[in-house]
Order: C-alpha cells, then structure tokens, then sequence
C-alpha cells in the first residue's frame, strides 16, 4: 500500500489518520501494518523517529472488538515517559469511540490504577513492573489479551525488565501473537524471543539510521582548556531554541548542570535519579519552554520524546557508540533543522573514526571569542608529518653522499636536498590544480 486511504480501516481510524495528516506509511509502517492485521508474530527494527509507534497502533486499534467487553492487547514500554507518549498517541486515535483505554505506569497511585481497571480496558498502555504488579495481584486480567507489544526492547533489557515481562507474559494465551520493537537486538534477548515467538518475520529497516536532512555534525576540539569553560564557550556561541547536553553518568549530569547555574545558564536536569514526581514536573517545565538548555544522561537519547530541540551537545562521547546516532536523533525532527555538537580530546580519535564510519559527516569547527571559525581536519597535521617523511626518503634516495668526500659536502647535500623537495613540491601543486 503507498497510501493511507488504500487500507480499508474502520472509519473512525480513516477520520483519525487524517485528523493527524498521515499519507504515505513510513517504510516501518508498510511492513508491519499487513503483518500485524494478519497476526503474524514480528520483530521490527528501526531507529527512533521513523513512525514504528503508529506501525503497531493503527493495526491494533483496527482489530479490537469494541463490543467485547475485555482486554484485548497489551502495549509495554521500558520508561513511564515512553510508555505516556505512546498512551496519549494512542488517545488521540480513539476519540469518538467506546474503546477503553488504561495507563499502568509506576510512580503513580496503584490504587487508582486499580480502580480504573475494574471497567476492563480493550487495551493498556504501562511500564513492565506495574503491569507485572497488577496481573500477580488479579487486578488485571491479562489472561485475555492475545496482543503483547514490547516495544524498546533492547532498552528494557538494559534496564532489568524482561524478567517482569516473562512474568506477566506466562499468563496470557498460549497462542500469543507478540511484536517487538528495538533498534538493536542483543544476543542476550534471543531466548527470551525463542521462548514466546515461533519464526516471526524480522524486518529490519536499514542498518544505519538515514542522515536527517537538514543536520549539521559539528566536532569541536577541547584542546588544553577545561572541558566544562570550553562548554561554556560552546554554548555562548549558539542561540538554540531548545539544546540538550549529553553527559554519560547522573553524577556530571548534576554537576554540569550546577556548573553552568553559577555562570547565569539555568538548565533543567533529566536522569535516572529524579523521583516520578520531580520528572513529571521536570518534563512539564521543558514543554512550557521554562528552559532554553537541558542536561541529561542518555535516558533521554532513547527513554524521553523531548519537542523542539534544535541542538545536541556531546558534552562526552557515550560508552556506547549506539547512542550517538539516539542522542543527535533527539534533533532535526519533523522535518525541523538541527545541530549536533560533539567536543572530543586527541585520545578519543577511535571513537571518532568509528562515529564516521557509521556515517557521521562532521565539520571541523571551535569557538573563538564567542565566533564560529572553521578549524583543520584533525588529522591534518599528521598528513603533513606522513608527506614530509615521505618527500624526505625520497630525496635520501636521489641525493646521495659523493664517494669522495671534500669539505662542505654536507652542506652542499643539504641545499640539494632541499632543492628537489621544492621541486617535488611545485609538481605536486601543479598536478592538485
């Protein structure tokens, strides 16, 4: 189907598709959409922003049976944010229905939770624990729902919560029909797949995320000065509508963001430490622009849907290179620009060199006196070293010491030696021109 309008939806999900301005499927969505009406069991990999939310939203609300009065699916994401974005998406596509939706997510009165769930919902949108939690006390019948999505699955490895999926998952039907969704997928998360998925259709969508058209990799060196003044420096130097400074522990998260409150930037903080309440506030104070800059761990690269960002700042490069590509994904959305900036030191080269050859086309450029200037490649200077080796053993080879020597050879050795490098050298210009 190259078209929305091609599918024969229900018409509450036609009305909603174009109350949302869907047209064309994303390539995600192309794939998985006939699978999914078709229940059959899938694993779709793609990168962050490529419309995999909808791929499974739209196919499921199109299958539940509004006139049953049970849970019909259960969506999973590993973070409450995500699992409240994917919630609200989920809302705005059934308004005008009788379909009954629930959100279980932590952080949040279980008991209210409870109560809502005494309407049995068509499907629940939550986080593993909660979800665990409320089908291990009978509070959710799970037993009914034949649809599991997992979605960021790769993530919710990282963070412990396969095991409260298997849990929950033990006590849906034996003819499960599961999807799962991630970016990556771990050698370590095969089994669990093994265990509840029997040859599902693996469709991956490019190995590399696509470079986002209107995006800009910048690299700054560091050099000798301070990494949090060069910081400073860096972002003095720009005027974003909404930056996100990437650090790779909650510790520098803390002290960056502290750092750049005693030199007049207020920066709002995201990581693994805030308690619900302080991130639900946290997240309410970005989307009402109370802040122009954010420091965060990558909890936010993957975990947290931040709008409007129009710059990302590699304070440090993550431990994981996989994260580059969330982290300046963050960026240049919804047909947007966006500027990734990554400061690095001489011995993080490696890392660089395996950043572009996912590629990453950075630009060379610092900040002096608060102005963007254009900078040497990195390597530069050792392509100067390797041409002047070069150009030395090759004039060793064609100026060569008399087998008679008389006094002043060497200096008369030097001046033709030095005589041919330029001559090498015009050779060169010339045949460059």
């Amino acid at each position: 189907m190259s078209k929305f309008t091609d599918y024969q939806f229900k018409p509450f999900l036609r009305e909603a598709i174009a109350r949302l301005g869907f047209e064309n499927p994303t390539p995600i969505q192309k794939e998985m959409i006939p699978l999914i009406l078709k229940g059959s069991n899938a694993i779709g990999q793609a990168h962050t922003g490529t419309g995999k939310s909808h791929s499974f939203l739209i196919p499921i609300l199109e299958r539940l049976d509004e006139g049953k009065d049970e849970l019909q699916a259960v969506i999973t994401a590993p973070t409450r944010e995500l699992a409240s974005q994917l919630y609200d998406e989920l809302n705005k596509m059934i308004e005008n229905t009788t379909i009954r939706s629930s959100l279980l997510i932590g952080g949040t009165d279980k008991q209210r939770s409870i109560d809502k769930l005494k309407s049995n919902p068509h499907v629940i949108v939550g986080t593993p624990g909660r979800i665990r939690d409320l089908a291990e006390e009978g509070a959710l019948a799970i037993h009914t729902a034949s649809i599991l999505v997992i979605d960021e699955a790769d993530l919710a490895f990282d963070m412990g919560f396969i095991e409260d999926i298997d849990k929950f998952a033990s006590k849906m039907p034996t003819d499960l029909e599961m999807y799962v969704f991630s970016a990556t997928i771990p050698e370590k998360l095969k089994p669990f797949l093994a265990k509840y998925m029997e040859s599902p259709v693996h469709v991956q969508i490019g190995n590399k995320k696509p470079l986002t058209e209107g995006m800009k990799y910048s690299l700054v060196p560091v050099r000798s000065m301070d990494r949090k003044k060069k910081l400073l420096h860096v972002l003095n130097a720009i005027n974003p509508y909404l930056a996100i400074v990437f650090t790779n522990t909650k510790q520098n998260a803390d002290e960056i963001a502290d750092y750049l409150a005693e030199h007049g930037i207020k920066a709002g903080r995201i990581h693994g430490d805030l308690s619900p309440r302080e991130r639900t506030r946290m997240m309410k104070q970005i989307r009402d622009l109370e802040y122009q800059y954010i420091v965060a761990t990558d909890l936010a690269a993957r975990g947290i849907d931040i709008p409007g960002v129009s710059h990302v700042i590699n304070y440090e490069l993550p431990d994981d290179l996989e994260f580059f590509i969330h982290r300046v994904g963050r960026t240049a959305r919804a047909g947007l620009e966006g500027i990734a900036i990554t400061m690095y030191e001489p011995s993080e080269d490696d890392k660089i060199v395996q950043i572009e050859k996912m590629g990453i086309p950075f630009i060379h450029e610092d900040v002096k006196k608060g102005e963007w200037i254009e900078v040497k490649e990195r390597h530069a200077r050792k392509k100067r070293v390797k041409e002047t080796d070069e150009l030395d053993r090759k004039a060793a080879s064609f100026v060569r010491k008399p087998s008679k020597v008389k006094p002043g050879y060497k200096k008369k050795m030097a001046k033709d030696i030095e005589k041919f490098k330029k001559r090498e050298r015009r050779l060169k210009r010339r045949n460059d021109k």
